[in-house]
């Protein structure tokens, strides 16, 4: 059992029931989720995660692209429900990434904190970003990555996330040691609950993606 499906038994097993604006959803608070390369590796051999879309839409980030149709374009609809631009999201803030990336190659200093912040209290957004916070640090010349995830959605946003942390990974001059996630709040939502013990039971399932009505 990778990780993913680690934590997705003990949601089912150990989470807690509410309901938020995009329905019911069980959940765990304050998680952590904490992955070496090997770890990497089984996940994503073991849980569907669209690769190339992912890489794509990434790119499409770090370039500061708002416009959905541009990610329809890479065959990624899943922002379709944000209308014509993205307000505030992904974009705005990974737009950042490049110049840091720079900087931590051109610096590699063991003593400094490399950190993105993603998001910002009182702004207007018709997304805004799940992941909030991106950490590096340089520790005996290898990669300690940290990240933040206010709300995570167990089955499509977590795993696409920590390929997308994974991908920016391979853009630093060091060897990855570790990715580490802390999870605020992370979720299976109440329409993906069977498929859910479906795929942990060893079957190929597709999952519901949820977003704001």
């Amino acid at each position: 059992m990778n990780k993913i499906h680690e934590i997705l038994n003990k949601i089912l097993t150990k989470g807690k029931v509410q309901n938020n604006k995009k329905g019911a959803i069980t959940y765990l608070l304050n998680q952590q989720l904490h992955l070496k390369p090997i770890d990497l590796l089984e996940l994503f051999e073991g849980h569907a995660v669209a690769k190339k879309k992912l890489k794509d839409e990434l790119n499409l980030f770090m370039a500061g692209e708002r416009s959905t149709e541009a990610y329809r374009e890479i065959g990624v609809s899943w922002w379709d429900y944000c209308g014509p631009i993205l307000v505030n999201s992904y974009p705005t803030y990974f737009e950042q990434l490049p110049k840091l990336i720079e900087k931590i190659n051109r610096e590699k200093r063991n003593s400094k904190n490399y950190v993105l912040f993603l998001g910002s209290n009182n702004t207007e957004t018709n997304q805004q970003p799940c992941l909030s916070l991106i950490q590096f640090q340089i520790d005996n010349g290898k990669l300690i990555l940290s990240a933040y995830q206010r709300s995570s959605d167990a089955n499509l946003g977590l795993p696409s996330d920590i390929y997308h942390l994974y991908l920016i990974s391979k853009q630093i001059d060091a060897k990855l040691k570790s990715i580490t996630l802390f999870l605020g709040n992370v979720h299976i939502y109440e329409n993906n609950i069977d498929n859910t013990k479906e795929l942990l039971n060893g079957k190929s399932v597709k999952f519901n993606l949820n977003v704001n009505s």
